[in-house]
């Protein structure tokens, strides 16, 4: 069973049972939630001024206006009007959170949380050592937007943020343990939805111990009211299907969620998509935490696990 009980619902009256049934579920993964980054940096920094917080924010995201006393040490709000929120009883803007360079300690982060870090591997221990200091930056109310608008909407935050602290080194993304690094999103040409899927989308990899058994998942859909992916296979190459996640959460973000429980998707073929390989897909509590419903993928021979 999916997030949703019936497909054929509009839009927000999904949005909001989905919201409803996940109510207890970890505030960093819950469909609707607060979208939170932490910016990386080696030195503590200052917090730009406010007309140059509202100039950067204003070319990357529209018409903003400021919330509260700027002047107040500690804390930048706006308000992102070209974005409005829809509730079923008002829309209001969404708002966009910025908060004052902090100490941050990489030691609070565990092993687990590191192995997960594919996209900077190379870098996450000096990273996670050297940065001793992080801003923290979140939206507000953006639940109330629809999925792609949104997605959209949080990759041009997140631009806007590194051109105002171009000391960070590092992007933490907290509700998918994604980080990636700054130049690389600066440096990037992408555009749309993708973004969303490159920076923030986690691909996590786990082999069950005692087993040849391995489980990829992502992290990061579910807070656009999209089920994350979950594969549990055996006897193919990791990579191959780490590949196909990606491809699949870029394909259902860019499509409005298409796919059904019950329905097949391409599946695999010496690392390239195959139209005359079908795996069939359905709605499950996911077999790695955090607690969630997936849409787990059922790999034909390779599939793992206990499957009717």
């Amino acid at each position: 069973m999916g997030l949703f009980k019936s497909r054929e619902k509009k839009a927000e009256d999904k949005r909001q049972e989905a919201v409803d049934r996940l109510r207890d579920f970890d505030p960093a993964i819950r469909p609707g939630g607060v979208f939170v980054v932490k910016l990386l940096m080696r030195e503590k920094c200052d917090m730009p001024c406010h007309q140059r917080m509202q100039d950067v924010l204003s070319r990357h995201l529209g018409r903003i206006e400021s919330i509260g006393d700027q002047d107040e040490k500690g804390f930048r709000g706006y308000a992102a009007l070209d974005y409005m929120a829809g509730f079923s009883d008002r829309e209001v803007p969404v708002q966009l959170c910025v908060l004052d360079c902090q100490p941050f300690d990489g030691g609070q982060i565990d092993e687990m949380q590191r192995s997960q870090m594919w996209d900077c591997q190379g870098e996450r221990d000096r990273i996670l050592s050297e940065c001793k200091y992080a801003v923290l930056a979140n939206d507000m109310l953006g639940g109330g937007l629809q999925t792609q608008v949104r997605a959209n909407m949080l990759m041009d935050y997140v631009e806007a943020l590194l051109e105002l602290f171009p000391s960070c080194e590092a992007v933490l993304c907290h509700n998918s343990g994604k980080m990636i690094m700054a130049d690389e999103i600066r440096s990037s040409a992408g555009e749309g939805l993708n973004r969303y899927i490159r920076f923030c989308v986690n691909v996590r990899l786990f082999n069950i111990n005692g087993t040849s058994d391995h489980v990829i998942d992502t992290l990061g859909l579910s807070l656009l009211y999209v089920e994350d992916l979950q594969y549990h296979f055996h006897g193919m190459d990791p990579n191959w299907v780490v590949n196909h996640a990606y491809n699949m959460a870029s394909y259902i973000l860019n499509n409005n969620c298409p796919i059904k429980d019950g329905d097949t998707i391409d599946g695999i073929a010496e690392g390239n998509l195959a139209q005359d390989i079908q795996w069939k897909c359905h709605f499950e509590d996911a077999l790695v935490g955090p607690a969630r419903t997936v849409l787990d993928v059922c790999m034909g021979e390779y599939a793992a696990g206990n499957r009717q």
